[in-house]
């Protein structure tokens, strides 16, 4: 299986220097193939495919006005079109937006592969390069001496660090031990995740907590003259104080995910349509600052890593209202209710905990049917928001004692 390294490097000025000039002609180069390939679909119908797009790109080096992309290492300029075809391929089977232009404020990245560095006793040289690139080795178990990097990706964070990302292929780990359990997760905002064990990991909002500091930088920076230097260290300010909160989460929901993977064997959670939800302006920015895109996404190359089950059921399963008890089923339940009492068997239920019941039944049943248990893509989302309709999937609704008496009397009136 492949894996990747990523660790913080040091270049020299030198160094900087030759990676900056790679970075805006990678940046060009996809913005002008970018824009050439959408001319040709739109003007002529034609699509394009990476032999045409090196073509094009060979072109475009012989004009006088570019002939400095002849300067840099022809790899990472390669490497762009191939990129930029499998955005294209993802956008065609709904997996990805439209690919867009990038621009030079945005993170900066280039990809090597094997004919544009070399990789000895733990030593980096890029290509264009005579010394070694420095970077700082995180990983104590693993000789850095003994890895074979297929690519590698240097890149350049907008508060200006550094970063060399190692992609290694490596033999499959040693799957840890069964421990037969099953857990459904319910994913909230007031409570991060909630488990069918009666867990509840509590909500970090880290981005809450730093939104007092990211607003006076950000009032800082608008104050600054466009252009300036004094603009510049106020946008990189900025940019460290985005970092922060991001390296945050990250280490957080990979701490979180990586428990639930150790600890249960298969893993229960529902389809939500993320990007629809954070289109309610009341709720966007709690639940961007949540991240169940990225936790989703860890929880599936974690369990198919070490061997375990991830199972995602339909979004528009009923877990909140329907009694994990009986099968009641509530015809409407508010987001304020937190505690509701079934009217079909009595039983006190927590909303979130009672959910993750509701989670984990469904995806045993989903289990026993046979059925895929990650999706390819997500389905299609009638609403911005969580839609739970009739009927129920799991249990029996059972009617109350009020609607079990209108029921008798409506059928004893057709009777008659």
């Amino acid at each position: 299986m492949r894996t990747a390294y990523k660790c913080r490097a040091y270049p020299t000025p030198e160094q900087a220097s030759v990676l900056n000039r790679t970075f805006g002609c990678v940046r060009l180069v996809w913005n002008r193939v970018l824009a050439w390939r959408h001319a040709r679909w739109y003007g002529e119908r034609l699509s394009t495919n990476v032999p045409q797009a090196n073509t094009y790109l060979t072109q475009l080096k012989q004009v006088e006005e570019f002939a400095f992309l002849g300067k840099v290492s022809s790899v990472p300029l390669q490497q762009v079109l191939r990129t930029q075809q499998k955005a294209f391929a993802n956008f065609f089977a709904k997996r990805a937006r439209y690919p867009r232009y990038k621009s030079r404020t945005g993170r900066q990245a280039a990809e090597y592969t094997r004919s544009g560095f070399r990789y000895r006793d733990g030593r980096l040289f890029l290509a264009k390069m005579d010394a070694p690139l420095k970077f700082a080795w995180s990983w104590p178990d693993v000789d850095p001496a003994t890895i074979d990097p297929t690519t590698v990706t240097v890149s350049r964070d907008p508060c200006g660090r550094w970063y060399i990302s190692f992609a290694v292929d490596i033999v499959d780990p040693e799957q840890p031990p069964v421990t037969g359990a099953m857990a459904g997760v319910d994913l909230g905002v007031k409570d991060f995740a909630v488990t069918s064990d009666g867990e509840k990991i509590p909500n970090p909002r880290l981005l809450a907590k730093r939104e007092r500091n990211l607003a006076r930088y950000q009032r800082r920076m608008a104050r600054k003259r466009r252009g300036s230097n004094n603009r510049k260290k106020a946008k990189a300010k900025v940019a460290r104080a985005h970092r922060k909160v991001a390296t945050s989460r990250a280490d957080f929901l990979h701490k979180t995910s990586t428990r639930l993977v150790r600890d249960h064997d298969v893993i229960v959670i529902e389809d939500l349509a993320v990007k629809n939800m954070v289109r309610n302006r009341r709720l966007a920015k709690a639940i961007s600052d949540c991240g169940w895109g990225a936790f989703r996404r860890m929880l599936e190359y974690k369990t198919a890593k070490y061997g375990r089950r991830l199972i995602v059921i339909d979004r528009w399963h009923p877990s909140s209202k329907t009694c994990s008890k009986c099968g009641h089923l509530l015809a409407g339940l508010s987001l304020s209710t937190r505690r509701w009492t079934c009217p079909g068997c009595g039983t006190l239920h927590d909303r979130d905990i009672n959910a993750a019941k509701n989670i984990l039944a469904a995806g045993r049943a989903v289990s026993a049917c046979g059925g895929d248990v990650r999706h390819s893509e997500s389905s299609r989302v009638r609403s911005p928001t969580k839609q739970e309709p009739q009927p129920v999937k799991v249990g029996i609704p059972r009617l109350s004692r009020g609607e079990e008496v209108n029921s008798r009397i409506h059928h004893d009136e057709q009777t008659l």
